[in-house]
């Protein structure tokens, strides 16, 4: 993936008979896919023009210009939708993005340092953190405030409260 592109979402299947597929939004902000109705997007180096965007539940429902039909819909499942970073939201403060989170040091709340950020999972719920530890077996933490205290991408650290149990959770 091209460092200026961002990930907005991951096809997961078809949608109906008319070339319609539903996508799992990857972004904080489903509603984001209206505003590139009319736009090009990328599906793994291959460019597609959204034609319509909706919400339906926890995933977005979009119809790409060309893609009429199932069959062809069904060759695009698993495929990431990527779009430029020109075309990203603006962040708020204390926000970030998930691709900005792998490699940065993780501490707890006593100034332990645990391990690094090995990658970003998107769940339904919440993102869940996979940290690779100095020693041992990589293990998940959910990325929610009573666990994630601070992050600061300028100086490559997580802090988090290290809550009993979460050291089992294996990905």
């Amino acid at each position: 993936m091209n460092d200026s592109n961002f990930e907005i979402g991951i096809v997961t299947k078809p949608q109906g008979i008319k070339g319609e597929v539903r996508v799992l939004p990857t972004t904080d902000d489903p509603s984001r896919f209206n505003l590139l109705v009319g736009e090009e997007v990328l599906l793994n180096e291959k460019v597609y023009k959204i034609s319509t965007a909706r919400e339906q539940k926890n995933m977005v429902i979009l119809k790409f210009s060309g893609v009429n039909d199932r069959n062809t819909a069904e060759t695009l499942i698993g495929k990431k939708i990527l779009i430029p970073a020109e075309k990203a939201l603006p962040l708020e403060e204390d926000e970030y993005f998930a691709r900005d989170l792998p490699g940065l040091k993780v501490q707890t709340t006593d100034g332990e340092e645990i391990g690094i950020v090995e990658k970003v999972l998107h769940t339904n719920a919440n993102d869940v953190y996979v940290i690779k530890p100095i020693e041992g077996d990589s293990f998940m933490i959910p990325a929610i405030k009573d666990v994630v205290l601070d992050i600061s991408i300028s100086e490559k650290t997580m802090t988090i409260k290290l809550m009993e149990g979460l050291r089992e959770l294996k990905p």
